[in-house]
């Protein structure tokens, strides 16, 4: 029982959280719209939770990606305006931002990839300077604003246009129940992250490198290739959660676009199970701590908790996963 606590328990708590819920709030919480918003709000977090998975089963951390969405948000939507002023048409445009914002990113965790790996400086203080690095050149690039989206009807699509499903119905009966596009691709990324550290040699490498670096360097694996790809990998994921944050908010606020989202990207791998020591973690955990998070905001919001507390119990269920970790250790 306690093998499979240890290996489950997140699953299990979420379960808990959701019975609780619906028996709770069950005209709010079990509404479909409700059901759909929990995930569709914590789809960006979600997407850095993933890259940020590989991040931390490698035996590192990325402090970044907060930061970084923002700008590499603010630099895709200046091109996207750009484009427009210039004649291109919306949907051009906005294909031609989105793949540099993916391009961007992969760039970014490149480059914090090279520092740490030949650079030899940790990973807490390389991507510390990114985090601050890149939070202010996205104030530079905003002068202290936000950038907005000139597109009208595709870049805000991203965020809140999707299929709809016309046999569940929203808003009394008026309205379709709709699958964001944000959430179709957050599954799509969970599917091609699943599969390539379970099935692929790249993912037994960022394990081995995780759980014993100097094992793994006798082993002959390339250990900063590895290090340099799982950043990179890291950096696409925040290029394809900007593309969604940015287009649900159709503007990047360059103060607080993407604030503290490195915690809750931290704190859905940690109480996914994935160890903080490296060397194991699993996506499908990662996937559950997001929608755990998620309940959990949405329960603080039904009992009428205020933003400022959603913190300090956030902070008391990564404690408890860090407990649970220790006896999963202790095993």
């Amino acid at each position: 029982m306690k093998g499979f606590l240890s290996k489950y328990g997140v699953l299990v708590a979420f379960l808990v959280l959701c019975i609780i819920s619906a028996a709770w709030k069950p005209d709010l919480f079990l509404k479909p719209e409700n059901l759909r918003n929990i995930i569709n709000q914590n789809v960006p977090v979600g997407i850095l939770a993933i890259g940020m998975t590989f991040v931390i089963i490698k035996g590192g951390i990325d402090l970044s990606v907060g930061s970084m969405i923002a700008f590499v948000g603010g630099l895709g939507l200046t091109l996207l305006n750009r484009q427009m002023a210039n004649g291109t048409p919306e949907l051009t445009a906005a294909m031609i931002a989105a793949g540099a914002m993916i391009g961007l990113g992969g760039l970014a965790g490149f480059v914090q990839g090279l520092i740490v790996a030949y650079g030899r400086v940790t990973p807490f203080v390389t991507t510390l300077i990114g985090m601050l690095a890149f939070r202010s050149m996205t104030l530079a690039l905003a002068n202290g604003g936000e950038v907005r989206s000139s597109s009208t009807e595709v870049w805000p699509a991203w965020g809140s246009d999707g299929i709809h499903i016309p046999w569940i119905k929203i808003a009394d009966g008026r309205m379709d129940l709709v699958i964001t596009y944000a959430i179709i691709a957050f599954f799509v990324v969970i599917g091609i992250a699943s599969f390539i550290l379970n099935k692929t040699r790249y993912g037994r490498y960022v394990i081995a490198v995780g759980a014993n670096e100097r094992a793994a360097r006798y082993s002959a694996i390339p250990v900063e290739r590895i290090k340099i790809l799982t950043y990179t990998i890291s950096g696409i994921a925040v290029g394809i959660g900007a593309i969604f944050l940015s287009g649900r908010m159709n503007s990047v606020a360059s103060g607080s676009q993407g604030l503290f989202f490195e915690l809750d990207a931290i704190a859905a791998v940690v109480i996914g199970g994935t160890s903080l020591r490296g060397g194991y973690g699993r996506i499908w955990g990662t996937f559950v701590g997001v929608l755990l998070l998620g309940v959990i905001n949405n329960m603080l919001i039904f009992a009428g908790v205020g933003s400022h507390w959603q913190g300090v119990v956030k902070g008391m269920v990564i404690l408890l996963a860090v407990l649970l970790q220790r006896e999963r250790r202790d095993v």
